[in-house]
């Protein structure tokens, strides 16, 4: 069987994906089937924002320098660096996938904060957002920042739907 498709057909679903993130396997999804409208895009860089925050909490929690968390998680520390201090950097899946792994927090939603994801849930947003700003870079957590990862770790963990229906 032999599924045909017009040009133009093509160019409609190249329009409509925009400039979004294409990916196959576990990544794969399609960003805007033919009969839906167009989501409503949260901002990535607040989501980045968080994400940063997370995994430079996470590594702290742990005891970990940039280096033994590279090491752990087998991913680059340059990346590291960046994820932590860059909220215009969007990491690679594969680094994403490994931190998810490492933290043991579930990998789609990770893929959201990191901006990899159309994040399509505003409550996931909204805890992100709250969670960066609750949260300042010291050498340890304080017990405030400690209360707000757990948190943070829970809505992550928590199971529900990732894509509307």
């Amino acid at each position: 069987m032999r599924i045909e498709r017009s040009k133009e057909w093509w160019l409609g679903r190249a329009r409509r994906e925009g400039d979004a993130f294409i990916g196959a396997g576990l990544l794969a999804a399609d960003p805007m089937p033919d009969d839906r409208a167009a989501p409503a895009v949260a901002a990535p860089e607040e989501s980045r924002i968080a994400f940063g925050k997370f995994v430079n909490m996470m590594r702290r929690r742990r005891g970990y320098s940039i280096e033994q968390l590279a090491d752990a998680a087998r991913v680059d520390a340059s990346e590291l660096l960046i994820i932590e201090d860059d909220v215009h950097y969007v990491p690679g899946p594969r680094t994403v996938f490994q931190l998810a792994q490492l933290f043991e927090v579930p990998q789609p939603r990770l893929m959201q904060l990191a901006g990899l994801a159309a994040a399509n849930d505003d409550s996931l947003r909204e805890e992100a957002v709250r969670f960066a700003a609750r949260s300042e870079a010291v050498h340890k957590l304080t017990r405030e920042e400690s209360a707000a990862l757990e948190a943070f770790v829970a809505v992550l963990s928590k199971k529900g739907p990732l894509h509307p229906t």
